[in-house]
């Protein structure tokens, strides 16, 4: 097992860290790495360890001026798939919401789904590189 100071580590604010687990393992080939719901899990995709911080947590609580933590926005993990049409029929089978439609751009293409609670995930397809 790669070990977590190998990694890309990145921690999202869930609201259910069972549903989100579930959603990362099921949908997108995670690995549940450590669980202690309700409060937390860690789950990785090669060297993208992603923690998963629900309201227990201690990154859930509440910021010195009242503020909480909470899921949603707009920054995102990236991952790189093969085939972002073929990716995209079989999540929306699966019933995993999107934000938009496919979008080219001089990269390559993308698309965003959300995890149960709204934090987005960046599925994208490089462009085929010229030679």
């Amino acid at each position: 097992m790669t070990s977590p100071e190998d990694m890309v580590n990145v921690r999202y604010m869930v609201d259910d860290v069972q549903k989100a687990v579930d959603f990362y393992t099921g949908h997108l080939g995670f690995t549940l790495r450590t669980s202690a719901v309700p409060a937390f899990a860690d789950v990785t995709r090669g060297k993208l360890r992603l923690l998963l911080a629900g309201p227990r947590s201690s990154a859930g609580r509440a910021m010195p001026d009242g503020r909480k933590p909470e899921p949603g926005g707009w920054n995102r993990i990236h991952l790189i798939v093969p085939d972002i049409a073929a990716e995209v029929a079989r999540l929306g089978a699966e019933g995993v919401p999107f934000r938009n439609e496919i979008i080219s751009g001089p990269g390559g293409k993308q698309i965003l789904i959300e995890d149960p609670a709204g934090n987005v995930v960046e599925l994208f397809e490089p462009a085929a590189q010229s030679s």
